[in-house]
């Protein structure tokens, strides 16, 4: 087995973390990486994922030539580059900004997911922001009640960089807002997250 080349900043739970290891484990190249692990919060911050990435963004990706590469939506566009199947992103035209669309969507139900837990699970219980809360679970809502309406199609097309995201997403807020009740409300998306959930880059990222 090869030596890695690039290092991973990693939190096991992040869904964002999740996203480009499941791109990792879906482009083959999983063994060009080395995790490193790290725990931080909006009030901890890590000195040494810092180094290049001054905003302490997670993940981060390390390249051999020691600059960082940060925020999951570029790494994986970089990765999507550095294989030679096809391309999880598509390159040009309308169907690239398509999927990057829906990709930026399933990061904005992520989002909100992670934020809410901040919220709900980091704060002091005194300062909470109930309405706050509120309105995050709104856009997850609207965001899964517009993604099974009107683009269950195209996410089901295949297993690409938007599709990822999503089902990193739904993984999340399963792990962290287990009585949200999506599938209720949305049987399309959860019959789909059940099939992909068996796909070996799931299973292998699926948080313990």
């Amino acid at each position: 087995m090869a030596t890695p080349s690039m290092t991973l900043f990693h939190s096991p739970l992040s869904p964002f973390v999740r996203k480009v290891l499941v791109v990792l484990h879906e482009t083959g190249q999983i063994d060009r990486v080395a995790l490193q692990s790290v725990n931080v919060s909006p009030v901890s911050p890590d000195a040494d994922l810092n180094q290049g990435n001054p905003a302490g963004k997670l993940p981060a990706l390390r390249l051999d030539d020691g600059s960082v590469l940060h925020d999951s939506r570029v790494i994986v566009d970089f990765l999507d580059h550095q294989h030679v199947g096809m391309p999880l992103i598509p390159r040009e035209g309308s169907a690239r900004w398509r999927r990057l669309t829906l990709a930026s969507l399933a990061d904005a139900i992520m989002d909100a997911a992670v934020l809410t837990r901040y919220e709900t699970f980091l704060r002091p219980p005194e300062k909470r922001w109930d309405e706050w809360v509120e309105a995050q679970s709104e856009k997850i809502r609207r965001g899964l009640a517009d993604l099974e309406d009107n683009h269950h199609a195209e996410i089901a097309s295949g297993f690409d960089a938007a599709a990822i995201g999503l089902a990193c997403a739904l993984g999340y807020i399963d792990l962290r807002m287990p009585d949200f009740g999506w599938r209720e409300r949305q049987p399309k998306l959860a019959a789909w997250y059940a099939e992909v959930s068996q796909r070996d880059s799931m299973k292998a990222t699926a948080p313990a």
